[in-house]
């Protein structure tokens, strides 16, 4: 069961369909990202998808998942392919530059929910592409 979660996780994700992602998520969700803060809940993490619709267009290429066998953890190797659209905080100028990174992420899943999701990508790499010459 966790692929097909994940599978209908990274397909919402690739609609930008933001509601469809919360609806996969146990209302107490914890959400540690690459860098910065970890976020606790549903409307936290609804937030965050905001954010990141503003600033970036992104699609999940290739996930492969692993699960354990008791289907209570999981994670997913994928490229993420992106245009950089509008400048987040500190972060280099956006100008519609385009990216790709291989992305690790990690889940929790609880009562056929998932409870916690940790993404992992360099970052260095993300600023290394935004900035090259168009």
């Amino acid at each position: 069961m966790s692929a097909e979660l994940l599978t209908a996780y990274y397909h919402a994700f690739n609609r930008g369909d933001s509601a469809a992602m919360l609806d996969l998520l146990a209302e107490d969700v914890v959400h540690e990202p690459s860098q910065g803060a970890v976020r606790t809940g549903k409307a936290a993490f609804a937030e965050f998808l905001a954010h990141m619709d503003r600033c970036y267009k992104e699609q999940v290429i290739d996930p492969v998942f692993l699960t354990s066998p008791d289907g209570a953890r999981a994670a997913a190797e994928f490229q993420l392919e992106g245009e950089y659209r509008r400048t987040d905080s500190d972060l280099p100028p956006a100008r519609g530059q385009r990216y790709r990174l291989r992305v690790g992420a990690f889940f929790e899943i609880v009562d056929g929910r998932i409870a916690r999701v940790s993404n992992h990508y360099n970052l260095a790499d993300w600023i290394r592409q935004v900035n090259e010459p168009a």
